[in-house]
């Protein structure tokens, strides 16, 4: 119904919403579960060149390109989430519209690393998006393994402010964020944007005139049960507005519609999201949250697979990331850290009843990261701390999820799972040379 269609979640809370008063961005990346992606830091750099080749076309390439962190699927130019040095970050989802599909084209995820790489604030990258989208157009199969067109929904913010930019070909609207909000695989704004193209102006001349609703392609929008998602975590936002913090977010991304969850029995509707076959075509396959603070910023990443299964680490602009390895690609390899943890998540997956006891263990390291990661960041922000330190917190947080995941693969025993379900993970696995 969906082959190959990417699934993806992100919030972002206002200071006027979070406990801190602090921005708060997160984002769940949902596609093939053989799609691994890169964790990678690209320092600041100098251009020589006149173009820069994307995916799929080339473009024009700026003198100076910012320091940049990006999540990015193994095979293509762009990123799914990522964030710059100036504290913007930006994330994308897939919508489905009535507007016509461009076969070749600049990608929704090359947009992102190009914003991330040339503006500094989050107002000049959703200008700078809009530009690419009226001037080239979007395009391009989003996927690697299937021919997949969808139209481009974003997240973008930076420390002071949010909006949200919600596209059906070159038509637009961006709304300005006021406490928080989500977005998942479905048109959200009708009438109360705050910006929007000259094509949308036209229409909305008309009476009781709504982006999201003339814009939809009702099928496709049906069947990726954004909307069912989207009503979830807002709510969830709703709930705790003004008390929102980085271990509420993290809650979020690692939850199902349903517990206790049984990966043969999960949804579409779940945010963190287990590959299911034709019906449930993605996984979560790498998450991000940002603390977003106006004068230093902390990026947790998981960079992996399935946040339940997971430990977000704190990473810095200033220190970088350790050595992950080598690059992924859609194939198995121990040496890649994508793809050393996803050998034990679907070994998990067989076995997923012991969740319960690992999620104690997760919960309990996690909560260690996220309390000595405040205590090395404030003595840095107090001029006690050397940045070395930063990154010693860094690199411990990935050194004892490590050990996290070699205690439990001695502990873990493998299961089987039923029938139908075993023989869609057998498929995905042989195509990855991976065996279970």
């Amino acid at each position: 119904m969906l082959n190959g269609a990417y699934m993806c979640d992100i919030l972002v809370v206002t200071p006027r919403a979070t406990e801190n008063g602090v921005m708060l961005f997160a984002k769940n990346s949902d596609r093939d579960p053989n799609e691994a992606q890169i964790l990678e830091f690209i320092p600041r750099k100098r251009h020589s060149e006149e173009k820069v080749k994307l995916t799929y076309v080339d473009f024009p390439q700026a003198e100076e390109t910012y320091a940049v962190i990006l999540s990015c699927p193994w095979w293509m130019w762009g990123a799914e989430i990522g964030a710059n040095e100036f504290g913007l970050v930006i994330g994308n989802t897939a919508v489905f519209t009535k507007e016509k599909y461009e076969k070749t084209g600049i990608l929704g995820m090359d947009m992102i690393r190009l914003a991330l790489e040339r503006k500094k604030s989050a107002k000049e990258a959703l200008d700078f998006i809009i530009s690419i989208i009226e001037k080239y157009g979007q395009g391009g199969s989003g996927s690697y393994e299937h021919k997949l067109f969808y139209h481009n929904s974003f997240v973008i913010a930076d420390p002071k402010e949010a909006w949200i930019l919600e596209t059906a070909g070159k038509y637009w609207v961006a709304k300005k964020v006021e406490n928080f909000y989500s977005i998942s695989n479905a048109l959200t704004i009708d009438e109360d944007w705050d910006l929007a193209s000259e094509g949308v102006k036209e229409l909305a001349k008309k009476k009781s005139f709504s982006f999201a609703k003339h814009f939809s392609d009702r099928f496709y929008t049906h069947f990726a049960h954004g909307r069912e998602r989207r009503a979830f975590t807002y709510a969830k936002l709703k709930e705790k507005e003004g008390e929102i913090n980085l271990e509420y977010l993290m809650g979020i991304l690692r939850s199902h519609q349903v517990e206790p969850f049984s990966p043969e029995k999960g949804s579409m509707r779940d945010v963190c999201m287990h590959f299911g076959g034709l019906t449930r075509p993605s996984q979560t396959s790498s998450s991000q949250i940002s603390e977003l603070d106006t004068e230093f910023q902390v990026h947790w990443f998981t960079g992996t697979s399935l946040p339940c299964l997971s430990i977000f680490k704190p990473v810095y602009f200033e220190t970088g990331l350790p050595d992950l390895g080598e690059r992924p690609t859609n194939r198995y390899n121990p040496n890649a850290y994508w793809w050393r943890f996803e050998a034990f998540h679907r070994k998990f997956q067989t076995n997923y009843e012991q969740i319960k006891e690992f999620s104690k263990d997760r919960d309990e390291l996690q909560r260690k990261v996220v309390e000595r990661e405040r205590e090395v960041r404030k003595s840095y922000l107090m001029g006690k701390t050397s940045k070395e330190e930063l990154f010693r917190i860094t690199k411990w947080a990935f050194e004892v999820e490590k050990r996290l995941l070699e205690k439990w693969n001695v502990k873990l025993k493998s299961g089987k799972l039923p029938l139908l379900y075993r023989r869609k993970w057998k498929k995905v696995n042989e195509k990855a040379g991976l065996k279970i």
